[in-house]
């Protein structure tokens, strides 16, 4: 990572700058310039860092740009970031054309895409297999891009995604009991009926972190719930944590066509690390549900998991296909954006402090879970799981070479590398 190196005589630029190391030629060698823009999706109110966050950056003599207002729309104002040590600057260009390192939550939109440069690390969510042309503008930037949603841990879990699954599977629940409002287009149905009523069938396909939470919040209301995985460690984990409370579904076609068909809320919660959802409810079966179910897509920023899913936004949240009422939000935890931000922050400030400390080289050659993070790197794609889009390189002292991505990625060659 390039690093800035100031006069001693300019105490206002080493100040804006973070807290300088005295080198023996007299002059202030500055750590990483952190920028954090106002994020420009539709609907989206979280932000990159907060102001916790900045301060640790600060106090580990590392410099914070926040754009003005980037912490509004969640109650945290630009003097709380100053207090933290952060620089106010009003434009999102200032930050890209200054920052050796972009933190962000959602993908760059392709104006922010255009602005990045060379070198400078790209750390966010970026949902690169189904968004063609977002990967090839990070590829013609030269930029780093880590990715929050492939990097790992020692049990192979996702952290960085984590968070946001737990409030994505939560919140999908609270819309689709709402879609199936009658005024909303729904059946009428309340998710827990009352008393002498049948409450309503929800089918949660997918039991991980998203699947695991839909559930939970599902149950608390009393709706009639069941979960398909095709893991059978995974159905035994949920059958002992909820009991006979949920009915737990080992899926194949003919389980899930039935859990889908009967069912008058599904929330897809199928993930596959880093690729495309997988389609698992057809437009056939879609067209043979009830009249007035409810489909929520919670795989949408990968694509989606149902075949007549498209990404839909918080303004138009919505859309519906053969009575059924699709609910497609792409960036659905944007919606409480707050405890959003907080939880977020929680998991990625560590991968954060070591990227800024360490530089991205050095970061990643001695953390594979992160190095698992890189998806594209100077131009060329790094992971494995965008093999579709083109060859996957490895990263050998800067000079890229093609290998096979079934055996390897770039994630991996880089523990081999010097810095």
């Amino acid at each position: 990572m390039l690093r800035t190196v100031l006069p001693a005589k300019l105490p206002g630029a080493a100040r804006l700058l973070g807290a300088a190391v005295a080198s023996s030629s007299g002059m202030r060698a500055v750590s990483t310039l952190v920028g954090v823009p106002k994020e420009i999706k539709n609907s989206e109110n979280r932000v990159g860092l907060v102001p916790g966050t900045v301060r640790q950056l600060v106090e580990a003599g590392h410099a914070v740009m926040v754009q003005a207002n980037a912490g509004a729309g969640i109650g945290i104002d630009d003097a709380k970031y100053e207090m933290a040590g952060a620089k106010i600057v009003p434009t999102a260009e200032e930050i890209f054309d200054q920052a050796e390192m972009i933190v962000k939550v959602k993908e760059p939109q392709p104006d922010e895409c255009r602005m990045l440069k060379h070198n400078q690390v790209l750390f966010t969510y970026l949902h690169l297999a189904p968004d063609p042309l977002q990967t090839q503008l990070l590829q013609e930037s030269g930029c780093v891009a880590v990715a929050y949603e492939t990097v790992t841990d020692a049990r192979g879990r996702l952290p960085l995604l984590a968070p946001m699954s737990e409030v994505a599977g939560r919140m999908s629940i609270q819309a689709g009991a709402h879609c199936l409002e009658k005024h909303n287009g729904g059946s009428g149905m309340l998710l827990g009926g009352v008393p002498g009523t049948p409450p309503a069938r929800v089918a949660v396909i997918g039991g991980g972190v998203v699947g695991t939470n839909a559930a939970r919040m599902a149950l608390g209301l009393e709706a009639h719930v069941t979960v398909l995985d095709r893991s059978l460690d995974r159905l035994r984990e949920l059958d002992m944590a909820f009991g006979r409370r949920i009915n737990t579904i080992y899926s194949n076609p003919e389980t899930l066509e039935e859990a889908v068909l009967n069912a008058d809320l599904v929330v897809g919660a199928v993930l596959v690390p880093g690729k495309t959802a997988p389609h698992v409810v057809s437009r056939d079966q879609v067209a043979r549900m009830k009249a007035g179910s409810v489909l929520v897509d919670v795989s949408i920023d990968q694509g989606g998991c149902f075949e007549t899913s498209h990404p839909t936004t918080h303004e138009e949240p919505t859309f519906v296909i053969d009575d059924v009422v699709h609910f497609c939000v792409a960036n659905l935890p944007g919606a409480v954006a707050r405890t959003s931000t907080f939880a977020l922050n929680n998991a990625t400030t560590p991968f954060v402090m070591d990227l800024a400390n360490k530089g991205w080289k050095t970061a990643l050659r001695e953390d594979v879970h992160l190095r698992n993070g890189l998806n594209v790197c100077h131009g060329h794609l790094t992971h494995a799981a965008l093999a579709h889009m083109g060859d996957i390189y490895s990263i050998n002292e800067m000079v890229p070479t093609v290998i096979k991505c079934a055996s390897t990625t770039v994630a991996e060659e880089l523990a081999a590398q010097t810095h």
